[in-house]
């Protein structure tokens, strides 16, 4: 109640965006100006995304204030993670492979887990609850698709496959959802799962690496759809 007695007015929610797998200078600068809150660089040399740490570190410092740099890592070793957060020192770090809670921990810096979810009805036995358990000590815990090779693939799992209202999942300020997001489906995206986060790849490009500015404004103005309608509705 405020000082009328009224019911104060729900909070706007604002789920938060990270747009991921740049690698040219237009598309960071593209990104930002489409107001992502976060933008990757994938520094797994298997990846069509993929970049060095020195050509990280260049695209990194485009980046206006209030916009972090992800670094995407897969399997990476300590060195290759020293170099990339030496060539981008402010960088969250992204693990996207088989790392371990005693991995991530040690590189020594706030992180995200990438947990790759099975497509299809398989992603139903997947353990979300005792995987967020293990890795507690991250920043959030990434959604993605279960694909071959590590990635998503431009792939969605099943976002009916769990129980989102789940303490342990806490998704008020731990959850990313990802995988095969694009401006037609995020909305749906958010409404069921409500994260914190969102972040895309695939689903805004005219090719591989390639950012399509339409894209990323059509995908920025589609999640602040979707907050808006939570904001408006009675629950």
């Amino acid at each position: 109640m405020n000082e009328t007695g009224q019911a104060a007015p729900k909070p706007m929610h604002h789920t938060r965006i990270k747009i991921c797998g740049l690698t040219r200078e237009v598309d960071v600068d593209a990104a930002a100006q489409a107001g992502a809150d976060a933008v990757g660089f994938v520094l797994y040399a298997k990846s069509p995304r993929h970049v060095t740490p020195e050509r990280a570190g260049e695209l990194a410092r485009r980046l206006p204030a209030f916009v972090t740099p992800v670094l995407l890592f897969v399997n990476a070793s300590p060195e290759h993670i020293r170099l990339g957060l030496e060539a981008v020192p402010h960088a969250l770090v992204q693990f996207h492979g088989d790392e371990t809670p005693a991995d991530c921990a040690a590189a020594g810096r706030p992180y995200i887990r990438a947990a790759r979810i099975p497509a299809g009805p398989a992603g139903a036995g997947f353990d979300l609850l005792k995987y967020a358990q293990d890795f507690a000590a991250s920043q959030a815990v990434l959604l993605d698709a279960h694909v071959e090779g590590y990635g998503g693939g431009g792939q969605s799992f099943d976002w009916t496959a769990f129980n989102w209202s789940h303490p342990l999942l806490n998704a008020s300020s731990r959850l990313v959802l990802s995988g095969g997001l694009t401006p037609a489906n995020v909305i749906d995206g958010i409404n069921r799962v409500r994260p914190w986060a969102v972040d895309v790849s695939s689903g805004v490009e005219a090719s591989k690496g390639i950012k399509d500015p339409d894209k990323m404004h059509a995908f920025v103005a589609a999640v602040r759809a979707a907050d808006a309608a939570l904001h408006r509705s009675p629950v």
